[in-house]
């Protein structure tokens, strides 16, 4: 298979354990992440430069956006909300997972404006997580069980059809998405990655995702039809954590990396490790969707 890759830079210099998550708000054009064990949440502003962040007191998987105008958390053992200066963070929904074997990883605010969020192991061996959506008035439900890493989600432009990553799994599975329910049925694998553990994704204005590749220096793209094309993004760094589209014209390509699990050779070995990275890779993406409060 031939390949395409596009060149990235760096935007931020962080040195981040575990950057994470990116989400572009197209209404302030600033892009919110989290280090999931620097038990922060970050915004920073491409243009401005500005780049600020507020501590969280746990470990923080996922930060979405609020059609309010604030932010969502999975966070520690829950979901909680909290003003975007990091002010007024409260427990928001019916969910309490047991924080000493799992920890919140990966999520994102469905076309409905539900906020799934999935589990992960802390050891990062066991199936003892799983994939969970909140509802606006604070209803929580499991929509995938037996869990090991949940990480990348996606949904197709009709919100029909969901894209979802367990790491562990080396690959990429769809599901049958209930827009009405938020309800998925119907599990089959569209991409499999036996030499990469594949992360965060986001899938672009083609219908074709682009996937983090944890351990590969790279992000790929892939056709939900038929798999990896040979198109991607080539990293200064190892550990490529997630994507996610922005800029005013939504065709940027920003991309978070991490440390976690690098031995102090290979941090310096890699001194881009746990920065923030752009790339235009000459397609946009959507504008992200906003979890709604009821």
């Amino acid at each position: 298979m031939a390949k395409k890759e596009h060149p990235a830079e760096r935007v931020l210099e962080l040195h981040a354990e575990l950057a994470e998550g990116p989400v572009w708000d197209e209404r302030s054009h600033k892009l919110f992440f989290v280090d999931i064990l620097g038990e922060a949440v970050h915004c920073f502003d491409p243009l401005s430069k500005e780049h600020v962040s507020f501590d969280v007191g746990r470990p923080v998987g996922c930060v979405v956006l609020r059609e309010d105008g604030g932010l969502a958390l999975a966070a520690g053992d829950g979901f909680f909300l909290v003003n975007v200066d990091g002010s007024g963070l409260r427990r928001f929904g019916n969910l309490s997972a047991n924080s000493d074997v799992v920890r919140f990883n990966d999520g994102k605010v469905c076309p409905s404006g539900r906020f799934l969020a999935g589990t992960m192991d802390w050891e990062k061996r066991q199936p003892i997580g799983a994939l969970y959506m909140l509802q606006g008035d604070g209803r929580v439900s499991e929509l995938v069980e037996k869990v090991t890493i949940s990480n990348g989600l996606a949904w197709d432009s009709a919100g029909t059809t969901l894209y979802y990553i367990d790491s562990p799994r080396h690959q990429i599975d769809a599901f049958d998405f209930d827009p009405e329910t938020g309800a998925v049925s119907r599990r089959r694998t569209i991409a499999e990655f036996p030499d990469v553990s594949p992360d965060g994704m986001a899938i672009d204005s083609e219908g074709l995702l682009w996937v983090a590749c944890w351990g590969g220096s790279r992000v790929e793209r892939v056709d939900p039809s038929f798999g990896r094309t040979g198109e991607g993004v080539r990293l200064p760094t190892s550990n490529v954590s997630s994507v996610a589209f922005g800029g005013p014209g939504m065709d940027d390509m920003y991309i978070t990396t991490a440390r976690e699990e690098m031995s102090a050779a290979q941090r310096a070995a890699e001194p881009e490790a746990g920065n923030i990275f752009v790339a235009r890779p000459g397609v946009c993406g959507p504008p992200s969707y906003r979890f709604k409060l009821e």
